[in-house]
């Protein structure tokens, strides 16, 4: 900030006129703003900063000298842009911009300024001009020495030097130094192909940089594109760093509407010379990739409210699409937008309506009474069948689909399914239910993973995806058709599976509700597997996923979480050691569980595999660590300052591999389990920063 004309140092003889006099000097608008000021400053910067403006436990002085070198030479306009954009930390700009404008016209007070009109958002200078570097050097601080001459500062590489726009083919298969799409490319493996950092040498990885990221719940997985490392932080804020050193290259800073909560996103996008992202308030935008510009920016939805956005955008055949969230009636939304102009082209409701294909599944519910079907996790796209697949979540209005009406259909679509989509139309070409009429909040709103398996004797181009119940379908990619389901073990309520339709039965006996004793079954409704995705090897068959071994209590009440009546209690298994957090590898051809590992803290983040034998993930002990992907033996561990929160990445820059992840606390998998092991309280302080992990010497 220094450099520029705020003028705050050369005002500083005014505070030393009498009370008085100075009352006098200042204007009754601008006396007004600086009342409400310290009314706004109590309540939302005083535990951080003191009660007197002086610093505090938590953050520094705005008075003083000090404050001054900073931003003594700053237009007044600059601090009130600083102020909305980066406090209070983890919720920048839901003040609003009145109180912007009070705090920063007290903090212009407190440092004896004034000025003959009130503070606005970003209003010209108010003060008078800074005082001169020799005026400066009277305070004895400022100011750079002239005695001898500043060596030359080196060049810093030029990471978009060469920039091309991404191409589609990029994105279904990308470089092997590139990480260009949520789970690395358009079909959902998580696979890094790099193989620098390998079971022999993993043991010797060391932190090459990290960079804090705005305070909050932060699970994106980062993307990276020849060298530049893009993150999504909290507060909706979008960063590019040289990917090589952690060298900021831009920041976007989104300004959020009074009374909008920023929410966390699983994914960004790359397209042609675009980064797309979702926002809190639910708008899609497009930056430039090189210069965090906008392009375009749209809203989703003219009337938002009743909605909410977790997942994040996939981009493909020049389709933004983008799932929304919904508790209220009228369900889930995927929209699509143009990705040159943001035009939208389509959305599709979730929850069928009378008339429309599968609205006869609904028990007879009126259409405006119809809810669930939420759809927070991004999709995948099958470059060669021209797909888009994306995952839909269940109901927690359980009540009213629980029990079939004579002659009725209460399957719920499309609940607990896949969706196949044509981006450009809209056209739904095929969909498969996973589980039908879910009555325990076991969703599978989670990864598609596109590839090949065996399946008798012939090789299939496949969709896998699996539920909370650690089940995981495998079916066709073009058609959708059924083929198996490979069960990690730990669920004890689907009796039968049916294996034509892949229809699942649940045991009659463990049907929950008001008007029946207390259920007990497993996994509990935050998972077993839940929002970790895996990750597949495409050359094995294995996919290599991590869950949590607990059980519920389903227990009648009047209410409900849900609206069958029954609220939702955490259990250890019967037989539990204790061990809540674990891995397994599962051979998708043979149905097989490969091996497993366990370990007392729970996973919270998703599965890196790469072509080095590795795989990667971190628990709510926030530990990041790397094990055997033949064995599972735990090959490398290392700590972290905040519990790790999204998917890790591997990725190379000039020669190097790499290994990426994000922490701060906050998806769902962060809670309910701590009370399970009370040893490893989560942080009191909830950070945020991006860590990159590399080896010292490559050979």
């Amino acid at each position: 900030m220094t450099g520029l004309k705020w003028g705050l140092l050369g005002s500083v003889a005014v505070a030393s006129l009498g009370a008085a006099a100075f009352a006098q000097a200042v204007p009754s608008l601008f006396e007004a703003q600086v009342q409400a000021g310290r009314s706004i400053y109590a309540t939302n910067c005083a535990a951080c900063h003191g009660e007197t403006l002086a610093g505090g436990q938590f953050a520094g002085t705005l008075t003083g000298p000090i404050f001054l070198s900073s931003w003594g030479d700053a237009p007044v306009g600059d601090l009130e842009a600083y102020i909305r954009t980066s406090m209070p930390p983890g919720g920048a700009g839901r003040l609003s911009d009145e109180a912007y404008a009070a705090l920063t016209a007290l903090i212009l007070h407190e440092n004896g300024g004034t000025s003959d009109r009130p503070v606005a958002r970003n209003m010209a200078a108010l003060m008078p001009p800074a005082p001169s570097v020799e005026e400066q050097n009277a305070l004895g601080i400022g100011g750079i020495s002239a005695n001898h001459p500043i060596p030359a500062t080196p060049d810093p590489i030029d990471r978009f030097a060469n920039y091309t726009p991404v191409t589609p083919e990029q994105l279904a298969n990308p470089e092997p130094h590139n990480w260009l799409t949520w789970r690395r490319g358009h079909n959902g493996h998580g696979f890094s192909p790099l193989e620098q950092v390998n079971r022999e040498n993993v043991s010797q990885l060391k932190v090459a940089w990290a960079q804090a990221l705005p305070a909050g719940p932060t699970m994106d997985e980062p993307i990276v594109r020849d060298g530049v490392l893009y993150v999504f932080g909290f507060g909706d804020e979008i960063f590019a760093f040289d990917a090589a050193n952690g060298r900021p290259l831009w920041r976007y800073q989104r300004q959020l509407p009074e009374g909008i909560n920023p929410l966390s996103k699983k994914t960004m996008a790359l397209w042609d010379d675009m980064i797309i992202a979702s926002t809190s308030d639910l708008h899609v935008i497009a930056l430039d990739a090189r210069t965090g510009r906008p392009v375009w920016d749209v809203a989703m939805l003219d009337d938002p409210s009743g909605y909410r956005n977790n997942g994040g955008p996939l981009v493909a055949d020049g389709v933004v699409m983008n799932g929304l969230n919904s508790t209220d009636p009228g369900g889930g939304l995927i929209l699509a937008f143009d990705a040159e102009t943001g035009e939208k082209l389509w959305q599709f409701e979730t929850v069928a309506k009378t008339g429309q294909l599968g609205g006869d599944t609904w028990n007879g519910i009126p259409d405006d009474e119809r809810r669930g079907g939420s759809v927070w996790t991004s999709g995948t796209y099958d470059a060669e069948s021209g797909l888009a697949l994306w995952g839909v979540a269940q109901t927690y209005d359980t009540g009213p689909l629980r029990d079939r009406i004579p002659g009725g259909n209460n399957d719920g679509l499309f609940t607990n399914s896949t969706l196949a989509f044509r981006p450009r139309t809209g056209e739904l070409v095929w969909y498969f239910q996973h589980m039908a009429n879910d009555q325990y909040d076991l969703d599978w709103v989670f990864e598609r993973v596109i590839g090949n398996i065996e399946v008798d004797g012939e090789d299939r181009r496949v969709v896998i995806t699996g539920g909370k119940e650690g089940l995981f379908d495998t079916v066709d990619a073009e058609t959708g058709q059924y083929i198996s389901t490979v069960d990690m073990g730990f669920q004890d309520f689907i009796i039968d599976i049916d294996p034509v339709t892949g229809r699942k039965t649940p045991d009659p006996a463990l049907l929950p509700g008001r008007d029946r004793p207390p259920v007990f079954m497993c996994p509990h409704a935050g998972g077993g597997r839940n929002w970790s995705p895996s990750a597949f090897n495409q050359e094995t068959r294995q996919l290599f996923v991590n869950a949590r071994d607990t059980c519920m209590e389903l227990v009648p009440t009047e209410g409900g979480f849900l609206s069958s009546g029954v609220d939702v209690y955490y259990s250890a298994p019967a037989d539990s050691d204790g061990n809540y957090g674990f891995v397994q590898a599962l051979d998708m051809e043979s149905g097989e569980v490969l091996w497993e590992t366990r370990q007392r803290a729970p996973y919270d983040v998703g599965m890196l595999a790469t072509a080095g034998g590795l795989l990667f993930t971190g628990s709510m002990d926030r530990e990041f660590m790397a094990y055997d992907q033949d064995s599972g033996e735990q090959l490398w561990r290392t700590g972290l300052t905040g519990v790790p929160n999204a998917s890790p990445i591997s990725y190379a820059v000039d020669g190097k591999q790499y290994i990426a992840v994000v922490t701060g606390m906050g998806n769902p998998l962060a809670f309910g389990l701590p009370g399970f092991t009370p040893e490893l309280p989560v942080p009191p302080v909830n950070s945020a920063a991006v860590y990159v992990f590399a080896l010292d010497e490559v050979e």
